[in-house]
């Protein structure tokens, strides 16, 4: 069941507590709020009146995440790694504005296909992966260097043209903390591309329009890419890109 963006704005919105779901921000008009209800009772919850919130089984906070990064009433999943299919990768590239023998960071390197594609491409990469699995197979891969870290610990140099990135997504926000930690790295008109969930344009939460404003303040932008772009890596979940320079 797909969800539409006044809804999804008025989730991200939405306070809870446990298993409760307030909505915040007043008097709805009548069918927005009859869309509303249909989307919480699709994702198990029940508008009760004695608590005046809508209940659900189990997390609300939970439920609702959910359909924020899909954009749908799904089945809940884990949003962490997901490889980057091809034709998202090739649309970085193209964002990012390559030049030979520029030097790039990864700093979510799953299994490599960005940072492949950015060494085909002639850059100097380096790739920071967390999960040792996937560490020991980018050490066999022609990058400059491969470290086994959570990104967040290390201590940001700006030293690299580019980064470009598919951080984790997950319910802490990890994306938006991932790419503001990233952007620390570059260089003087570097450029940093990131793939991140489609929230980060809707969302008014403090986080989220911080970090808009951080785009708009450097002169970035946030482009939509198109619905099921990471099908094919087993998630609905609804994507962009942000492009932010140095």
């Amino acid at each position: 069941m797909k969800v539409d963006t006044e809804v999804m704005a008025l989730l991200s919105a939405a306070r809870t507590e446990g298993n409760k779901l307030y909505i915040t921000g007043g008097q709805l008009d009548r069918g927005l709020y009859a869309r509303l209800d249909k989307t919480l009772k699709a994702a198990g919850g029940k508008w009760n009146t004695k608590a005046k919130a809508h209940l659900f089984a189990d997390d609300a906070a939970e439920a609702i995440e959910n359909i924020i990064l899909t954009g749908e009433v799904a089945v809940p999943q884990d949003f962490g790694f997901f490889p980057t299919p091809g034709p998202v990768v090739a649309r970085l590239l193209e964002f990012a504005q390559l030049e030979k023998g520029m030097s790039a960071l990864e700093p979510s390197a799953g299994r490599g296909a960005i940072a492949s594609a950015l060494a085909i491409a002639g850059l100097e990469v380096d790739c920071v992966e967390l999960l040792p699995d996937n560490a020991k197979h980018l050490e066999q891969l022609p990058f400059r260097s491969v470290q086994c870290a959570d990104f967040l610990g290390i201590e940001p140099a700006p030293i690299y043209d580019r980064v470009v990135m598919n951080p984790p997504f997950d319910k802490k926000r990890s994306d938006i903390h991932h790419v503001l930690h990233a952007l620390k790295f570059l260089k003087p008109r570097g450029l940093l591309v990131a793939i991140m969930p489609t929230g980060v344009i809707f969302r008014e939460d403090a986080l989220s329009r911080d970090f808009r404003g951080i785009v708009s303040a450097r002169s970035g932008s946030i482009v939509n890419l198109p619905d099921a772009s990471f099908k094919t890596s087993g998630t609905m979940v609804n994507t962009c890109v942000a492009i932010i320079p140095a």
